[in-house]
């Protein structure tokens, strides 16, 4: 596990205020109204769905996510999976959303059932279920841990969670630590956005996309985390897209609430 080094980068505390400035603005904007919402959110919905497949090799693009999400539309020339990847994962995101409006406690259930939804149909064989296999990452030196200690890992992090204020720093660690453990045979990446996205919007934030051009900064992020022990870049970079995603979230609103300025 990454241990806070309890120095915060000069960037990092930049993008704090930053962020916790567009948070303030758009608490004085809510509650939003049913409609603008419902659309706002639809857009995001697609666009995490379509982001963070992509991330990991889904060639579906965002008007084609959309497509096959909006109206089941096959695209051809692609793969199967590639439109049950997008339908499972849009799902998961819908559940995510009405997880997030509850009180139940974010735990290792919570992580297992986000898994379970985002391969439900695309790999049904391996959802929920922590591999029991060396996992490994091609082109990459970072070593998981062997997959006997994965269940008192993921207890752990069950834990830590259920107690832990959901703050954007919280919600990038979990993330980290998910990566980190690597619990999962495939879907590992998917789930870990999506509990960051769960904690954040517990928290009253917005959910954050990392996008198919963001790939190698965060990729290189994680990987220095667990080589270095430093989980300062990782939590820079993620910090950096909140801001941004605020930002683009309280332009969209604006827009849709013309009296607002």
């Amino acid at each position: 596990m990454v241990k806070p080094t309890g120095i915060t980068p000069p960037i990092l505390n930049e993008l704090l205020l930053s962020i916790a400035d567009r948070k303030d603005q758009l608490d004085r904007l809510r509650p939003l109204a049913t409609g603008a919402l419902k659309q706002l959110q639809k857009h995001y919905d697609v666009e995490l769905t379509y982001t963070s497949n992509a991330i990991e090799g889904n060639t579906l693009t965002l008007r084609e996510t959309a497509e096959v999400i909006e109206h089941g539309i096959t695209v051809g020339g692609k793969r199967l999976k590639e439109h049950l990847e997008a339908v499972d994962h849009y799902d998961a995101v819908l559940w995510m959303r009405e997880l997030a409006a509850q009180t139940m406690p974010v735990g290792e259930t919570i992580i297992r059932e986000l898994h379970r939804r985002i391969v439900a149909r695309s790999e049904p064989d391996i959802a929920g279920i922590y591999s029991p296999h060396r996992r490994r990452i091609a082109g990459s030196p970072v070593v998981f841990p062997n997959p006997l200690k994965i269940p008192d890992l993921m207890e752990d992090l069950g834990r830590w969670l259920e107690t832990a204020a959901p703050t954007p720093a919280t919600a990038f660690e979990a993330h980290f630590r998910l990566t980190a453990i690597h619990p999962f045979s495939d879907g590992n990446g998917r789930t870990a956005r999506l509990l960051t996205n769960l904690l954040l919007l517990r928290g009253g934030y917005v959910p954050v996309a990392v996008r198919p051009e963001d790939r190698t900064v965060y990729l290189d992020a994680l990987e220095h985390g667990s080589l270095a022990d430093d989980p300062a870049p990782f939590q820079t970079f993620m910090h950096r897209r909140l801001d941004a995603t605020l930002a683009e979230y309280l332009d969209a609103v604006r827009e849709s609430l013309p009296d607002v300025r």
